[in-house]
This record gives structure tokens, C-alpha cells and sequence, in this order.
């Protein structure tokens, strides 16, 4: 019986994965209307067929009505089941606006098919053949390779995409950056839009999260193995808390990307997107692409687009976006947890007080939390008072106050233009250089060489100044990795980016060396800010500007620990003596 329930489970996995295939070939291609009556009819194949399985899952297996896999299923039937009922029973006038004008419906039925059959293979992340930072590293590069085959669909663009553009806009979207060498709201369709919208999703978060969460949720466990492997990769502190990690990372993705969404559609006037649907996709896309910091927008000179360059409540929605984004997700988690302790304290409830816990802001959220926060003050007092009578003359003062926030904030990674970026002053793109190159805080979606990184750094020198030999900070003492770690990170993204400007001046000699420095920088810490010259670039310095890109999302130190073996500790050192610095 049992090895009948597993034909039944492999069927249905292999027809939702034929399913996937129709999905694109039903959007990616022209067809005729006898193969898209094909498709159609492939279509609930897979959907009956992901429903017998989950029938005969929960018919083998009663146990699973006590999980909370148990709701996913119940809806996921449900919604299958009314569209059974829909398309066969409701009639032909309603069937013809539901198949015909929307199969999106349809479609949606096959992806939880997919979605559920996927969950159930067993997930085994074999440490044996990959450490965690080669699995991490060629999860990005199959992304980047597979979203460029489907960038360049006939369907997906107007005029069709050559196969450098497509790797470079797949890159751009998976290493969350943003720069495009075509205009993303005219050159694509809106199929190719929504997959570079996935790519950015996937990119921001990582496909191995999305696929070991999943896993690990409709299973209800996974192997030691597989902890220990994604604890290392998600940076958290016990093995056993790996999927609580992972869940707080998918919750807060999307609590925050539909909150946004909603102030973003309600932010947007009736005057320049009057349909429903256009209106809920851009909205979609921006809350997306802002909170992964990755700069992408359908608009064709971002949020500095004609009618949007003076809505300030729709630029405040999206500061607030990628800045939440920026700040990586144990922060956003640890201060969840503080604002609990602030109001709980503030209530005085009397069963709270007893275990009170003073340590609730940890180290690393208020070095992160302080350095950003300077950071963006700095930034925003400076960009004021230089651009007052320049890119920001034709604002009000509120208009000039939210675009100058707006300036201070998006060079950390977050890629969105609200001013011509070719305007700016000399004193204006040299602080953008530096607020690009420090980028976002860690284990968040966006670039650059980390706010713990920078700070670090300047805590170093000023206890080097005083005579110390070790960095204290908040009655704490800076472990000496974090250190050798901050400084490794810093030497290696300027030999980066320093190699990358000496290639584009070698490969397109003809464009300026502020320019090239710009786009170098802007491609490591993946902020997609560029001053003009993404499109004109060769195809040698493409694939610089990709590989720098690449290298900025999933850091030089990651590529060396994949490339190096590690060298067991031995019980001996040898004696020290200091080098002369200066």
C-alpha cells in the first residue's frame, strides 16, 4: 500500500512539475488556440492529480490534521475545488472571463500543486560534496543562468533580448542591484517584468530559504544535517532555532512587502494608472523591489518619473521600505522584541516584570541601529543644505526635506532615483560614493561592505588612538574575528571594485573614470544607482559590471571560504612580534 500512496506522491509531483513547464510555455511562447485548449486542459491534470495526493496523504497519514501544514492544505483544496466548479459548472459566459481574459486563476491552482508536491521531497543538504558557502553560491549562480533562459522568452520582452542582457539583467535582479542596460518599464512585457520580479524576490531571500522552510513546514522536521548546515548560512545562534530563523524571515517579508503595497496603491493618484490591476502590479513591484533593495521600477527614470517626482507620501512609503529591508532581519526581530519589553515595562504588567531580561537590545542591533541611523542624519543634513538651490529647487520645503531623506538613504543599497542623478553637485556624489560603499547592515537584502563592517573600523582606530589593544564598546569587547573579518572585508571590496574600474577603463576606454567608478561601486554593494553608462557598456565590461555584481551579493569571503579548504587548528603557535605600519 504504501509503495502505491509513493507512485501516487511521485505523479503528482512530476505532472506539477510538466505543469510549471506549460505555465511557461503557455506565457513565454505564441501558440494557437488548439495548444492553448491543450495547455488549459494539462492544466487541471495537474490539479486533479495534486489532489489526490493530498487526499491520500492525509488518508495515510491522520496525524497531519494536527499541523499547521493542515491549513495550507484545507485552502489549497478549497481553491482547487472552486475552480473545478467554476470552469465546469458556472457556465460558458462566466468561464469565458475567467479562462480567457484571466488564466492567471488557473495557473495559480498549479503553482500550490507545485508548491506542495515540492515540500515533500526530501530535502538533504549533503555537506560531504558542498560546505554551506559553495551551496549558498551556486544557488545564486543556477538563479541568475535559469532567470536569463526565461528572460529571453519571445513573450517576455517587445523586441526580443540578446543573451549578455538577459545574464545581466537576471544578475541585476538576483544580486538585487538594479542596474539594466534596457528601460524595465518599456522593454518588457508584463510576464518579463513579473519575472524579474521573482528574480528580486528569490535574490533578496535566497531560494535555499524559501525551499528549506517549505520543506521543513510541511514535513515537520528536518535532519541535523540540514540545521546545521542552513544555521550557518542564516548566521544563527542555536542550530535547533534554524527554521524559527527562517520563518521570522519569510513573516517579515511579507508583512511588510503587502503593507507596503497597500500604501503604495493608496498613495498613487488616479491620474496616471487608472486600471486596477496596472495600479496593484506597480504596486506590488515597488514594495518588492524596495524592501530587497533592489531599485528596480517600471517607470522609466524611477521615482524622478514625471508625476512622481512630487508625490512625497508614495517616496516616504518606499524610504520606509528598503530602510526596514536594510536593516537586516535579526535586527528587525530584535527590535520587535524590545518594543515588546518597552510596552509590556510600560504597563508594568506584574507577571513580566519577574523575568525581566535588561540585555533586550544586544550588541550587534545597537551598533548597526546607531551607525545607520548617524549615517542617514549626516547624509541628510549634507545632501539639504548642498542640493537646496540644485536638484532640489523645484520642491517645497517638505518636498525638499522628504527628497533630501530620500537621497541620504537610497545610496545604501536601495537604487531608487528621486532627482537626476546627473545633477547632482561634485560634494554630492563624493558622500554617495562612501554611503554606497559601506551599503546596509548585515544578514539584511542589501550590498556594500556592511554598517557593522564600518563601524568596526572607526570604533579600531579611535581605540588605537587612545592606546589600546582591543575595541570596547556598551561595556562589551569586540571579539578579534569580528575584526580580522571587518578588515578582510574592507581590503578585498576595494581590490574589487579597483580591479573592475581598471577593466571597464581598458574594455570602454571612452567613458569617463567618475563615471566608471560610480557604476563599479554601485554594482558591489548592489545599489543600482548609475550615472548613465549601464547601457553603453561593451560586452567585456558587462560582464565585469555582472561579476562584480555577483561578487558584491555574496561577498568575496564567502567565494574564498567555498574555493579554500580549511586547515584544521593545531595546538601550537609560534611567537609573535609586531610589523612596522608606520
Amino acid at each position: 500500500m504504501n509503495f502505491a500512496y509513493k507512485k501516487i506522491y511521485k505523479i503528482a509531483f512530476w505532472a506539477s512539475v510538466l505543469g510549471l513547464f506549460a505555465f511557461i510555455f503557455h506565457f513565454g511562447f505564441d501558440q494557437s488556440i488548439l495548444v492553448q485548449q491543450i495547455i488549459d486542459g494539462f492544466y487541471f491534470v495537474v490539479i486533479a492529480l495534486g489532489l489526490m495526493a493530498t487526499f491520500v496523504r492525509y488518508f495515510a497519514s491522520l496525524h497531519l490534521l494536527k499541523r499547521n501544514v493542515a491549513v495550507f492544505d484545507l485552502l489549497s483544496v478549497v481553491y482547487s475545488l472552486g475552480i473545478f466548479y467554476m470552469y465546469l459548472f458556472v457556465g460558458e459566459a462566466f468561464q469565458t472571463d475567467l479562462v480567457l481574459e484571466n488564466p492567471l486563476w488557473l495557473v495559480l491552482a498549479v503553482i500550490l500543486s507545485f508548491i506542495r508536491e515540492f515540500s515533500e521531497l526530501k530535502l538533504n543538504l549533503k555537506r560531504i560534496y558542498l560546505n554551506p558557502a559553495q551551496l549558498f553560491i551556486l544557488s545564486f549562480l543556477i538563479i541568475i543562468f535559469l532567470g536569463s533562459l526565461l528572460l529571453m522568452l519571445p513573450k517576455a520582452t517587445h523586441s526580443g533580448l540578446s543573451f549578455i542582457n538577459a545574464l545581466f539583467t537576471s544578475a541585476s535582479a538576483v544580486c538585487v542591484t538594479g542596474l539594466s542596460v534596457v528601460d524595465t518599464g518599456t522593454y518588457f512585457t508584463v510576464f518579463g517584468q513579473s519575472i524579474i520580479l521573482v528574480l528580486i524576490q528569490i535574490g533578496g531571500l535566497g531560494i535555499l530559504t524559501f525551499a528549506s522552510y517549505f520543506s521543513y513546514f510541511f514535513k515537520g522536521g528536518s535532519t541535523y544535517e540540514n540545521q546545521l548546515t542552513l544555521s550557518e548560512m542564516t548566521n544563527s545562534q542555536r542550530i535547533g532555532g534554524v527554521f524559527n530563523t527562517l520563518k521570522n524571515i519569510i513573516v517579515i517579508t511579507a508583512t511588510v512587502e503587502l503593507s507596503a503595497a497597500l500604501l503604495i496603491y493608496i498613495s498613487l493618484g488616479d491620474q496616471l494608472i487608472t486600471n486596477f490591476a496596472d495600479k496593484s502590479f506597480f504596486s506590488i513591484f515597488h514594495a518588492i523591489s524596495a524592501f530587497c533593495n533592489a531599485g528596480f521600477s517600471t517607470l522609466s527614470n524611477s521615482i524622478y518619473q514625471v508625476g512622481f517626482r512630487f508625490n512625497y507620501p508614495l517616496q516616504l512609503v518606499i524610504i520606509a521600505t528598503f530602510f526596514l529591508g536594510s536593516l537586516g532581519f535579526p535586527i528587525v526581530v530584535n527590535l520587535l522584541n524590545y518594543l515588546k519589553h518597552v510596552i509590556l515595562n510600560f504597563f508594568k504588567f506584574q507577571s513580566y516584570r519577574k523575568r525581566y531580561k535588561p540585555w533586550i537590545l544586544k550588541i550587534n542591533s545597537r551598533i548597526n541601529l546607531i551607525t545607520t541611523l548617524s549615517l542617514t542624519g549626516i547624509a541628510f543634513i549634507l545632501f539639504f543644505i548642498i542640493e537646496y538651490h540644485n536638484t532640489l529647487e523645484e520642491h517645497s520645503l517638505f518636498g525638499k526635506m522628504v527628497n533630501a531623506l530620500f537621497i541620504a538613504t537610497t545610496p545604501r543599497t536601495a537604487g531608487f532615483n528621486s532627482v537626476d542623478l546627473n545633477a547632482l553637485a561634485s560634494p554630492t556624489i563624493m558622500i554617495t560614493f562612501l554611503l554606497m560603499w559601506i551599503g546596509a547592515s548585515p544578514a539584511s537584502t542589501g550590498g556594500g561592505i556592511k554598517t557593522s563592517t564600518f563601524a568596526i573600523a572607526i570604533l579600531n582606530i579611535l581605540s588605537l588612538a587612545k592606546g589600546k589593544n582591543r575595541i570596547e564598546v556598551y561595556r562589551r569587547e569586540i571579539a578579534d574575528i569580528s575584526v580580522k573579518r571587518a578588515f578582510a572585508t574592507i581590503a578585498l571590496s576595494l581590490i574589487i571594485i579597483g580591479l573592475g574600474v581598471m577593466l571597464i577603463t581598458i574594455f570602454n576606454p571612452e567613458l569617463k573614470l567618475l563615471n566608471i567608478a560610480f557604476e563599479s561601486f554601485s554594482a558591489y554593494s548592489t545599489v543600482g544607482l548609475s550615472l548613465g553608462i549601464t547601457a553603453s557598456l561593451g560586452t567585456a565590461s558587462k560582464i565585469v559590471v555582472i561579476a562584480i555584481m555577483f561578487i558584491g551579493r555574496v561577498s568575496m569571503l564567502s567565494i574564498m571560504v567555498a574555493v579554500f579548504k580549511k586547515i584544521k587548528h593545531k595546538n601550537y603557535r609560534y611567537p609573535s612580534e609586531e610589523i612596522t605600519i608606520n
